[in-house]
């Protein structure tokens, strides 16, 4: 008999699809991935005004969900954060059969904080969840992912990184010319002696501590972009800040200096260890054997 596990996932966003992308990898489904992807990034062009459905929300609804069938996927309907509170669909389950072992993928808004109520025995979420809520703030500047765990106090949690899923973005640091020396980049060392504002996201504050090391945090105080307000505009005006970037292509069309990449934003599997067992150890080898770079063994 075919065991069953429930994993916490999100319900829309990048992390969402880098997961259903590697399950369509490592299970067979392409179809199931590809239909789930397609229907979020439809209800996100809606409900952003760029696309105008015929029908309502509760139909569209009707349309997309297969409650008789738990192997196609459900769909549910939230309130937007947005202005306006706007009705937006989700993702709310499927099962995924992967070998011996079937994935019931469950939507959760934020998939970390079930793992820390002990709701779930794996997950994935935004490896910045892990840095916001519970890493340790040292002098030394946290870098890579690997070292994620070691900054985690076992009394707070029992949620571990186990492996990563390569969609990786960065968190950069980036400057107007005018603050910088001659010819520099915006570096951890350059906010050493830097004194003014940092612009950054809402809620970021201990994610940028704990990448750019208390030791180069000392000398500034955060700001923030005004409701509506582009980031890298925002920055722009403040002088420098830290922002999820690619290319950095738009930070430049802002006239910044694109420095240093402090650290990966990525989506993370990640596991409960009190909750675990057998199969959850089957479901994380069947995640964390293809060879990446933020791949490692945990016990």
């Amino acid at each position: 008999m075919t065991d069953t596990i429930a994993v916490a996932v999100p319900r829309k966003g990048r992390p969402l699809e880098a997961v259903l992308q590697r399950v369509a990898a490592e299970a067979d489904a392409e179809g199931v991935a590809d239909e789930i992807i397609s229907t979020l990034r439809y209800e996100k062009a809606v409900t952003k005004g760029n696309q105008t459905p015929e029908r309502d929300a509760y139909d569209r609804l009707a349309e997309y969900s297969h409650l008789a069938d738990p192997t196609k996927p459900d769909f549910t309907l939230l309130r937007d954060d947005r202005a306006g509170k706007p009705r937006r669909i989700v993702f709310d389950s499927v099962d995924v059969p992967a070998g011996d072992v079937t994935l019931r993928l469950v939507g959760r808004e934020e998939p970390f904080r079930s793992l820390r109520k002990h709701d779930f025995a794996l997950g994935f979420d935004s490896a910045d969840l892990v840095l916001e809520e519970v890493v340790e703030l040292r002098p030394d500047p946290l870098t890579r992912i690997a070292d994620v765990n070691a900054r985690i106090d076992p009394h707070d949690t029992d949620v571990r990184v186990v492996a990563g899923m390569g969609d990786t973005v960065y968190h950069t640091l980036m400057a107007t010319p005018e603050i910088l020396p001659q010819g520099d980049r915006p570096t951890r060392e350059f906010l050493r002696d830097y004194e003014g504002e940092l612009c950054i996201s809402p809620r970021y504050e201990r994610l940028v501590e704990a990448v750019v090391g208390t030791r180069n945090s000392e000398t500034f105080d955060f700001a923030y972009p005004d409701e509506d307000e582009e980031e890298e505009a925002a920055i722009a005006d403040t002088g420098a800040g830290v922002y999820l970037t690619v290319t950095g292509s738009t930070a430049r069309e802002h006239g910044l200096v694109v420095g240093e990449e402090l650290f990966p934003s990525e989506t993370v599997l990640m596991e409960n260890y009190e909750e675990s067992g057998e199969v959850a150890d089957r479901v994380k080898e069947l995640f964390a054997r293809a060879e990446t770079e933020t791949a490692m063994a945990i016990y």
